[in-house]
């Protein structure tokens, strides 16, 4: 069965947060309580103030009902998103590797849990900052003249999330480039 034509084009905003949620946090649980089974596998014990293991999903319902506090990751530091910063904006030719669900991930955590965080909103700025820095570099490496001519984009450390918005404009690009290419003869 065929797609409807608005599902084909990849997936939504929405539908990589939903991926994203399955990425692994650590917690400082409110509550004890021995080992947990989900379909998704075994978490805890849950032990304050020990730190345990758990999808965001499940920190992100534990936040919501105030029985966790989520662990910010490494890389959502200021000093790690400065950094960040800094790296893209001295390498234009390249795109920093970052955490697969980076953007996902941020976003979850600054809109649920931003007590757990150190200076959100500095945090929040960075991350626009490193987005829009990533974002004027695919600008630009799409209006190279390499790319014009039938080169390639380079796309390495990019995220789904990128990848995803830039699909929709390569698609319609390089089928307007085939469009332009002169049609060989077939041979008799």
């Amino acid at each position: 069965m065929a797609l409807p034509k608005h599902l084909q084009a990849g997936l939504t905003p929405e539908e990589h947060t939903f991926i994203a949620e399955d990425e692994l946090v650590d917690i400082v649980p409110r509550f004890s309580m021995s080992r947990v089974r989900l379909l998704s596998g075994t978490y805890g014990p849950f032990t304050p103030p020990s730190r345990a293991t758990v999808p965001l999903w499940l920190a992100l319902s534990l936040k919501r009902k105030s029985k966790c506090r989520i662990v910010p990751p490494e890389w959502l530091q200021v000093e790690k998103l400065q950094e960040l910063l800094k790296l893209e904006r001295s390498k234009p030719e390249e795109f920093q590797p970052l955490p697969r669900r980076f953007v996902e991930t941020s976003k979850v955590l600054l809109d649920v849990a931003p007590d757990d965080l150190t200076n959100p909103a500095q945090i929040r700025s960075l991350l626009k900052d490193v987005r829009e820095v990533r974002q004027a570099k695919i600008r630009i490496g799409l209006q190279s003249e390499g790319v014009m001519r039938g080169s390639y984009l380079q796309v390495t450390n990019l995220t789904p999330i990128e990848l995803t918005e830039l699909k929709p404009f390569l698609v319609k690009a390089m089928g307007m480039l085939q469009g332009l290419e002169p049609k060989e003869e077939a041979e008799v």
